[in-house]
């Protein structure tokens, strides 16, 4: 018996448990051997015009007898010389097929696609083989050769026989084991029967270029016979056929003006188990120091497990049309978590098992450009095919968004434009730009209002304040949005209209607009202001000063219902922005009442150190109510006084969508006064 050449045993050992971590592998690392042999073989016959050679006959061969419990990987490729053999095999991390990429590097194109690089992906048989039997004839040689081991201490060479060129690689597969401490044991028999072979040839070697034929078992029924009677029950019978098992030609290999949108729709709905066609399919090929080809999908639905902490982002990631990863979760950042396809390059490097990648620097290329690809696949959409992107945002809106308060801002001038609003005054979808465009002049915030319920928010007395002031308010029912402004702090508009400093500039711009030029335009940062936070500024100078003159007059009033309710409020005071209703609660500081009921709903709700809204009542002082509230003051009526503090607050708790703290209490001062 001769001896592996390095520290067999040891070495041997770390080949075969250590380096994989998926023991199904194996089938998809001799199948990319048994490709390279074809490959080599097809390649010299491209280089040697004395070669005469069948392209249409180079195929891989895969078979299995589970009485005898061996699995066979054949091809008619190059095959291995004795020295080959002992070269190729008996040294462990020699790659005969990277040896020869190196010396063709120049001459190799197109026609021959060596997938090899380490030399350790054969010993990857060893994780499910007891033993391994290699019979191989190379191309032109009379006489095969044998190589034999068991993966433990060496192996034999010997004569041997083949009856054309190619190699057999013959596993003998271990016995089933008992999991042991409750851990589930080995079942190697899967790797003996058509469908478990099936199912690793399609998942990890489909788009081998050569067909990866076996014999499958098939039904057919027999012809009736003649003498049948009415009675006559269709007869079968089983047989078997050699039969193709993979595609062989991956469909983003293929030009896309060479396919059809409905075979990409067929392959999107097969591949990645959906039933609906993809919203989008991009497909590009990019070339340079890294080259690879990218097939994307953007589905036309949401997965139901798409906001569960199960669900898994990634694209599938090829080398060489070999499977390397089923999701690459490197490839998409997580706002674009729900992009689906796949990536296919032979450049990139890959660690001794194939199973991960060495250089993050190759896989933050891809990324960049896969993220660039997808943003101006969106922007697309969403000017060309409003409707459909409007459904795509429905499914996929919050994830953009959250994209933009998890990167603290980062991702803003990426992914800004590209979210849509409920618009109170025009009742559509908007964007963030096309909410700039219609700003009047003078506007210098973007209002939005944040609920669970668009309805209820464009009756919110604050709302409509800023609604007949002719300024137009986003209507946000998704939990992340106000948390997203509060990331974005300003948006980036372009093409407003100027605004000028003083008069005389405004004057002369109009007076040049009127001789025929064209009006000024500017791109400025415009503030985001929930308008039932802070100070809106949006009162005239006449409502200003009946507010100050109202808060002066009726300084007592305030502070008495001030202590009427207690720590609820910061303060009572006049508001300037209600029009018809007569009272509101707003905010002062960061925190709205919105952020506060997202924030109680979260795995923090009830702890100590939870933040708080500092919240204030604001009143109409024009509203009839406001004149019982001062009638009630004037007659020094205490309990009176606080009985209505009490239920202007609580009715604009049940405005702001929360339940007053003892709604029992409301109805029996509700009551009470009826």
């Amino acid at each position: 018996m001769r001896q592996f050449k390095t520290e067999s045993k040891k070495l041997l050992d770390l080949m075969i448990n250590s380096i994989y971590t998926n023991k199904e592998i194996f089938l998809r690392e001799l199948i990319s051997n048994a490709s390279d042999a074809v490959d080599k073989l097809n390649f010299k016959s491209l280089t040697n015009s004395d070669i005469k050679l069948d392209s249409n006959d180079l195929a891989i061969r895969i078979s299995f007898d589970k009485d005898a419990r061996t699995l066979t990987v054949s091809d008619n490729g190059i095959g291995m010389t004795a020295e080959d053999l002992e070269r190729n095999l008996g040294t462990i991390a020699h790659s005969g097929s990277e040896e020869f990429k190196q010396e063709n590097a120049e001459s190799q194109g197109g026609d021959v696609d060596i997938i090899g690089q380490f030399g350790v992906g054969f010993y990857s048989a060893f994780m499910v083989a007891s033993k391994v039997r290699v019979v191989s004839r190379a191309f032109g040689e009379q006489t095969a050769h044998v190589w034999e081991s068991d993966g433990l201490e060496g192996y034999t060479i010997e004569d041997g026989e083949r009856a054309e060129h190619g190699t057999d690689v013959i596993l003998t597969i271990r016995e089933n084991t008992k999991g042991e401490n409750g851990e589930a044991g080995e079942n190697y028999d899967t790797y003996l029967t058509e469908w478990g072979l099936r199912d690793l040839i399609t998942r990890y070697s489909n788009y081998v270029r050569y067909p990866i034929q076996m014999m499958v078992s098939k039904s057919r029924e027999l012809p009736r016979p003649e003498d049948a009677g009415d009675d006559y029950q269709p007869q079968y019978e089983d047989y078997q056929e050699l039969e193709t098992i993979n595609s062989m030609t991956p469909i983003w290999k293929k030009r896309s003006s060479d396919v059809e949108q409905s075979d990409y729709n067929e392959f999107y709905k097969s591949t990645f188990h959906d039933w609906d066609d993809p919203a989008r399919t991009i497909s590009f090929h990019a070339e340079g120091s890294l080259e690879y080809d990218a097939l994307l999908f953007i589905p036309g639905r949401a997965p139901f497990d798409l906001y569960s902490k199960d669900y898994q982002k990634g694209l599938s990631l090829y080398s060489s049309n070999v499977m390397i990863m089923e999701k690459c979760a490197d490839l998409l950042p997580d706002y674009y978590n729900f992009v689906r396809g796949v990536v296919d390059s032979a450049d990139i490097s890959l660690n001794i098992s194939r199973e991960t990648l060495q250089q993050d620097r190759q896989l933050r290329a891809i990324a960049s450009r896969v993220e660039k690809k997808i943003t101006s696949e969106l922007k697309a959409m969403r000017d060309d095919d409003r409707e459909t992107y409007e459904a795509f945002f429905e499914n996929f809106g919050r994830g953009l968004k959250f994209g933009i308060y998890s990167s603290y801002g980062m991702k803003a001038s990426e992914l800004a434009d590209l979210l849509l609003f409920w618009s109170a005054r025009e009742n559509k979808m908007v964007t963030l730009a096309e909410y700039a465009a219609t700003m009047p002049e003078g506007q210098k915030a973007i209002y939005y209002a944040a609920g669970d319920d668009r309805e209820r928010l464009s009756k919110m007395p604050v709302v409509k304040g800023v609604l007949d002031r002719g300024y137009d308010v986003l209507l946000c029912t998704m939990d992340v949005d106000e948390f997203t402004f509060q990331a974005m702090r300003t948006y980036h508009a372009c093409g407003l209209s100027k605004v000028y400093e003083d008069e005389v500039a405004r004057e002369a711009a109009a007076k040049a607009v009127a001789d025929g030029a064209e009006p000024e335009v500017e791109d400025r940062d415009i503030e985001f202001k929930n308008v039932a936070t802070g100070d809106l500024d949006l009162a005239t100078e006449d409502e200003k000063k009946d507010a100050e003159e109202a808060t002066r007059e009726h300084g007592d009033l305030f502070e008495a219902m001030k202590e009427a309710l207690g720590d609820k409020v910061e303060k009572v005071a006049v508001s300037a922005r209600l029009t018809d209703a007569p009272a509101c609660i707003t905010t002062e500081g960061p925190l709205s009442l919105e952020m506060e009921k997202v924030l109680a709903r979260g795995p923090e709700a009830g702890t100590e150190g939870m933040p708080k809204t500092v919240r204030v009542l604001e009143l109409n002082a024009k509203h009839p109510v406001f004149e019982k509230l001062v009638a009630a003051k004037e007659a020094d009526d205490t309990e009176k006084l606080s009985l209505y503090a009490g239920l202007l607050y609580d009715q604009a708790l049940l405005v702001e969508g929360i339940l007053p703290a003892d709604p029992v209490a409301f109805a029996q001062n509700i009551c009470s006064l009826m």
